[in-house]
């Protein structure tokens, strides 16, 4: 007769190595460890097959976790079985609600704190993985530890990045781009785990450095989860419309499956959801692991064993009583306890094995199993792998049966492990996950990404077990299972329900995490309501939104477009629009006008203009025009549009000036803008018609306020060759071209001006010299020889200088007479008066050139007044009044009742003056 299973187990036959009394607990956890960091090298090497073949590759996150990417490829021959015991898991520690970053921000909201402090004493003291990593990059991380804010300068780089990855994939495939997104996030969360990792305890600004990181955390994963499924949707939308094969009457489970999954997109895409989910949790399983004590040796209870056999050797000293054997089901059968130290283990170990599964590492759980001496328990869990006899349609090889005959009795007793509370939570949350009891199984799932795991794990379960019940031939009774797992109607959108109404806090808090939302979207694929949300975030707090969270929600939108998905055009030009305010307020300068390509040609360029008033230096203005046109924007419109803005923003109405003998005000700050506004304008040769109205237009309101010296600054800031350029570009239409009628206005107006600016120019002169009249010299009555003879050469040298500034004066004054009647008898209808009147109307420009002229011309007509009288030419200033009345010019119409007054004043002085010189008052001698 055998010995029984206790008697093999004391005899020694199980158990070569028995652990001494004297064994400290340190000892135990390092061993622990030792044995856990073994199983995750080997861990990391396992693989699955999944109805989507998936190729992953390690990426850090929050503690030196490595989260598996997961490249989704449908296949059509796939093995099912391995499809259902690889439903994989979320994050085992908490998730932590979005912090309101602008531009990755700076204070968490008060009621996330609590949980976002949890989080960051966790990652602060998280232990570097290895001296090679701590070593690699040492210069780069030692440069940001010294920053403000480290996350925010290391994480600005992904601006740029992004913008590159989208250029250098635009004619590759979509989802390649995905990856590259995905590739960029998981490249910064990596430099930010070192640096949290090397930071010290306590400071604030490496609390927010782990804030961006578990943003750019939360971005890895959600780039990876719309690759995955958008490309399974994209694909069905191909296949939409073809048969499938349907299942044999006498199809195994596998194969029944099998069909199911390649018809069945929900179910496709749900199992899709358990990857992604399982993906992101493999390796957080792997860092759970450290902290996980229990003696991972060939004998499990080794402790109890040890007692037991103390007892039978006759040493006294354990008074308490334990089990006295030690089958698997002994504590359960005798309702007797373990010894403390293994009870310590077995809540540990069932801890760590339910991480496992929730990673989707069922072989590594088996494994564990086996190395732990508890054969029998990875035999439990290898039950729920379909059944499958290729042999059931003949062939010539006789080939090995897979799977599990007798799947439905092995479900059955794992759904009864899990109602049963004499086991512990996470041994029951084992069996509930393998057999499909939700209620057990979100027992222990405390954050959104596990209770959405056990939902759609859940969902995919009970589908594939409604299918096979329903499709297969039995060969025994089937098990009876709950109908609210058999007959349960599973959707997607009632799975997200139920988590709005769980009783979970830690859960409904994390519902409300920006990335959480967007990720129930996505799965649903609900695309017009996550543009909703998008548009709620946006009306809320669109300036509080973190900066990362902006260029994903960019990013998103341009992927949707770029795959002819229908989104809210509305709320995607929003998102651009808030995303481009970002990027200008940032001054990521190279990067604006891509994004605003992509807006709606008016907007657009509406949008880069407002951003152009911004740049003032001229380097920095031909790079962002090189860059819009990079972009194919509109160059001219945005040019022409950035002018118009500045010049318009002046509120002060084109009023007419006084009268005041002050013919210059002062250039402000905003004159000098409008100045320098102009410059956009002269980079492009083709832009000077525009160049000339533009100016002219800046010009005119500088005339009407007196500011000469800003108008004759713009004018300077136009190319000379300015009018034979628009000259030349008539010449290329041909010679029966016909100017456009805007066009040979603008140059009048600007001949113009330039006539009446350089008779302004010439009275300054002339004033000048008027003023600096040379003084005679003096000498007293009773100067001595010397100062007689003194006195005779300075006499000499006024003389000469007197001469000098005589001819000069009179030379000034012939030719600012001749300019200033350039002006009042302006050749062609006079000045400021278009020559074409087939022009497009404008009823701005004309009433501002009729203000000009009648603020303009009087005062030229004063200051030649005053050039005349003052150099005794009294008979050419009674001349002005025929000029002014003159019916061919008519420049009275422009005078005022007050003007004309005054005007007559100063014939009237210049009349008196020639009567003193005995002329008659219009300057002809008298008649005897």
């Amino acid at each position: 007769m055998s010995k029984s299973w206790m008697d093999r187990q004391i005899s020694g036959e199980l158990s070569p190595i028995v652990r001494d009394v004297e064994v400290s607990k340190t000892s135990l956890r390092r061993s622990g460890s030792k044995s856990n960091a073994d199983t995750l090298k080997r861990s990391k090497g396992a693989s699955s097959i999944h109805l989507l073949q998936a190729t992953r590759a390690t990426a850090v996150v929050f503690h030196e976790f490595y989260t598996p990417q997961t490249r989704v490829c449908p296949l059509k021959q796939t093995d099912v079985s391995s499809i259902l015991g690889s439903i994989r898991p979320s994050l085992l520690s908490p998730s932590v609600p979005e912090l309101p970053l602008q531009y990755i921000q700076e204070e968490a909201d008060e009621a996330d704190a609590p949980v976002l402090s949890r989080r960051h004493r966790i990652s602060l003291k998280s232990p570097v993985d290895s001296l090679g990593n701590f070593s690699e990059d040492v210069t780069l991380s030692a440069v940001l530890l010294r920053e403000d804010d480290p996350g925010l300068t290391a994480s600005a780089s992904l601006f740029p990045k992004f913008l590159t990855s989208f250029q250098a994939h635009s004619s590759s495939a979509i989802f390649d781009l995905i990856e590259a997104y995905e590739a960029n996030c998981k490249e910064m969360v990596d430099l930010l785990q070192k640096i949290v990792n090397r930071a010290t305890p306590g400071q604030q600004k490496f609390s927010k450095t782990a804030s961006v990181l578990w943003f750019l955390q939360q971005e890895m994963v959600t780039w990876r989860l719309i690759g995955s499924l958008y490309r399974d949707r994209i694909e069905s939308a191909v296949e939409e419309g073809m048969m499938f094969e349907v299942a044999a009457p006498n199809a195994t489970e596998k194969t029944i499956v099998a069909m199911l999954f390649q018809r069945d997109s929900l179910i496709r895409q749900s199992q899709i959801v358990v990857d992604w989910l399982e993906s992101i949790a493999k390796d957080e399983a792997g860092n759970f692991a450290e902290n996980i004590e229990f003696y991972a040796k060939s004998v499990y209870w080794e402790n109890t064993l040890h007692v037991l056999k103390q007892r039978r050797s006759g040493i006294s000293g354990f008074s308490r009583q334990l089990v006295t054997e030690l089958d698997p089901d002994a504590p359960i059968r005798q309702k007797m306890p373990l010894a403390d130290l293994d009870r310590e283990d077995d809540a540990r170990f069932m801890k760590y094995l339910f991480a496992l599964i929730r990673s989707g590492m069922t072989d590594e759980a088996q494994r564990l199993c086996k190395r732990c001496g508890q054969a029998w328990r990875a035999a439990t869990l290898e039950g729920w792998k379909l059944y499958h006899d290729p042999n059931l349609n003949g062939g010539a090889v006789l080939e090995p049966v897979e799977g599990n005959p007798n799947r439905g009795v092995w479900k059955a007793c794992c759904w009864r492990m899990a109602e049963d509370e004499q086991f512990n939570r996470y041994e029951r949350a084992i069996y509930a996950a393998l057999s499909g009891n939700l209620k057990q199984l979100l027992s222990v799932c405390d954050t959104w990404e596990d209770c959405v795991w056990a939902y759609f794990r859940v969902m995919v379960d009970s589908l594939v077990e409604q299918e096979i019940r329903a499709l297969s031939i039995p060969v025994r009774e089937l098990e009876e299972l709950p109908k609210e797992y058999t007959e349960a109607n599973w959707t997607l959108e009632a799975i997200f329900e139920e988590l709005q109404a769980t009783e979970k806090k830690q859960v409904l808090e994390e519902n409300k995490a920006h990335y959480h939302i967007i990720q129930k979207f996505i799965i649903l694929g609900d695309i017009d309501g996550l543009m909703d949300e998008f548009q709620d975030w946006l009306a809320k707090c669109r300036s509080l939104l973190p900066a990362h969270l902006l260029r994903f929600m960019t990013h998103l939108v341009l992927f949707l477009w770029n795959l002819g998905l229908p989104a809210k055009e509305d709320v995607c030009t929003d998102i651009l629009k808030t995303y481009i305010e970002l990027l200008i307020k940032a001054k990521h300068t190279h990067l604006i006008a891509f994004y605003v390509s992509h807006l709606p040609p008016e907007l657009a360029v509406a949008q880069y203009s407002a951003f152009l008033e911004t740049v003032t230096e001229t380097e920095q203005r031909k790079l962002c025009l090189d860059l819009a046109r990079g972009a194919d924007l509109d160059v001219a419109a945005v040019t022409k549009c950035v002018v118009e803005n500045i010049r318009k923003k002046d509120a002060e109405e084109f009023t007419h000036h006084d009268l005041s003998p002050s013919l210059n005000t002062a250039t402000t700050e905003e004159d000098r803008m409008k100045i320098n506004v102009i410059e956009w304008l002269v980079f492009d040769p083709t832009q000077r018609a525009e160049t000339l109205r533009q100016s002219n237009a800046i010009m005119r309101k500088f005339l009407a306020s007196k500011k000469h010296e800003a108008a004759k600054e713009v004018f300077s800031k136009i190319p000379q060759d300015s009018i034979a350029g628009v000259h030349a570009n008539w010449r290329t239409y041909g010679m029966n071209f016909m100017p456009p009628a805007e066009e040979e206005n603008a140059i009048r107006e600007h001949l113009c001006i330039r006539a009446y600016l350089e008779a302004h120019e010439l009275f300054n002169k002339w004033f000048t010299c008027m003023q600096s009249t040379p003084q005679e010299p003096t000498i007293s009555a009773g100067a001595s020889f010397t100062e007689t003879v003194a006195h005779e050469h300075r006499q000499n040298k006024f003389q000469d200088d007197y001469e000098r500034w005589n001819a000069n004066l009179e030379r000034l004054t012939s030719e600012v007479k001749e300019k200033i009647f350039n002006v009042l008898l302006f050749v062609n209808g006079g000045w400021l008066v278009d020559i074409r009147e087939d022009a497009e109307e404008d009823a701005e420009r004309s009433r501002q050139l009729n203000l000009l002229r009648q603020l303009c011309l009087p005062m030229m007509c004063f200051v030649l007044h005053t050039v005349l009288h003052s150099t005794k030419q009294y008979q050419q200033c009674l001349k002005l009044a025929d000029i002014i009345a003159s019916e061919q010019h008519k420049l009275y119409q422009v005078f005022t009742k007050e003007e004309i007054t005054k005007f007559l004043r100063l014939l009237r002085e210049s009349s008196i003056m020639l009567l003193d010189q005995n002329l008659d008052p219009l300057g002809y001698e008298l008649q005897p």
